[in-house]
């Protein structure tokens, strides 16, 4: 069914028809009847499915990965699908309005997508302000932050500590993205210097008042493993609760999809990706075991693509590209798979 639903969406640019379909759900899902309907058909409840991690308590290890919801306006109504958490943002200090249109393509013979979006989002305080009327219950909410295209990376500390203050009351835990590879400069943070100071001055932040939320650091799939061993290094140096592994990748090795649509700029998702972020999870829990637990994130298409990743090592999983190519059925079929175990 979702396959026929599939194939008319992908008619339409994939901006504005992911605006425009979540903002018909968003609509539906505030009717109390249709809202518990999905929720019945899609949701599954078993203690078996819950998972204490970083301190929290998910009522189902898989998760909607960051860039679905930027701005938190549909956090319920994913929630009633089944996820049993939302990522919000990337969220930057102040509003802006991403890059170019278009900034967002379709790879359907590789199962991909390439977005060059560049953190378009409605700002800290309107996020903040959202997710304060949101409905919780159950449901563990991380906030993905990052810095404003147009500050320097000298500065790039402040932008991250103004976000953190502010959703410091509304989030579960926090994602550190200096990954993204859609604005200019960012994945230079990824290095060991300027991430060391960033991940410490927001520790220093986070311990005070005898409070604190679990701070993770998503990282890029196109790392060395050099690159890989200096990020284990500041993990155990800043204590950091623990990773999300992978962002998008620039590569495009062994694409199927026409020269004209994997030639455009931006980061790469997708099954593309599957492979190499296993890879990167496997790597790191190997070198860092379970005190640091990792979130997976990258081509998880079917079920056994995120059972893969937590063999591999991740504690949670995260949807982008997978939910977009396989619809919400997926999330209840990894957790059908994971109750089979």
């Amino acid at each position: 069914m979702y396959s026929c639903l599939r194939f008319f969406l992908f008619q339409f640019d994939p901006e504005k028809i992911h605006h425009l379909v979540t903002g018909i759900l968003n609509r539906f899902f505030r009717i109390n009847w249709f809202r518990n309907l999905v929720a019945k058909s899609l949701n599954l409840e078993s203690e078996k499915l819950h998972r204490e991690v970083f301190g929290l308590k998910f009522k189902n290890p898989v998760g909607l990965a960051a860039g679905f919801d930027k701005n938190a306006e549909y956090v319920e109504a994913f929630a009633a699908l089944g996820f049993g958490f939302i990522e919000v943002g990337t969220v930057t200090p102040l509003p802006q309005p991403g890059n170019e249109k278009p900034r967002m393509f379709r790879l359907p013979a590789d199962e991909a997508l390439i977005n060059r979006m560049g953190f378009n989002n409605q700002g800290v305080d309107v996020v903040a302000d959202r997710l304060k009327r949101v409905n919780r219950e159950d449901l563990i909410i991380g906030g993905n932050i990052g810095k404003n295209k147009w500050t320097p990376n000298e500065d790039a500390v402040k932008d991250y500590i103004i976000c953190f203050d502010r959703l410091f009351d509304v989030v579960d835990y926090f994602v550190v993205n200096v990954s993204s590879p859609n604005t200019p400069g960012l994945r230079e943070l990824q290095e060991k210097e300027p991430l060391m100071h960033i991940l410490n001055s927001l520790q220093e932040r986070n311990n005070k008042d005898g409070i604190a939320k679990p701070i993770l650091l998503k990282i890029a799939p196109d790392l060395t493993n050099q690159q890989l061993e200096d990020i284990v290094e500041i993990v155990q140096k800043t204590k950091i609760a623990g990773l999300i592994a992978t962002n998008t990748t620039l590569s495009r090795e062994g694409l199927a999809s026409p020269e004209g649509v994997k030639n455009q700029s931006g980061g790469l998702s997708g099954k593309p990706l599957t492979k190499r972020s296993t890879e990167v999870i496997a790597y790191l829990y190997a070198k860092l075991g379970s005190a640091f637990p990792i979130i997976g994130v990258g081509g998880i298409h079917t079920a056994q693509n995120a059972l893969d990743k937590l063999n591999a090592g991740a504690a949670l999983v995260q949807l982008y590209t997978g939910f977009i190519y396989e619809g919400p059925g997926l999330i209840k079929a990894i957790n059908r798979q994971i109750l089979k175990k």
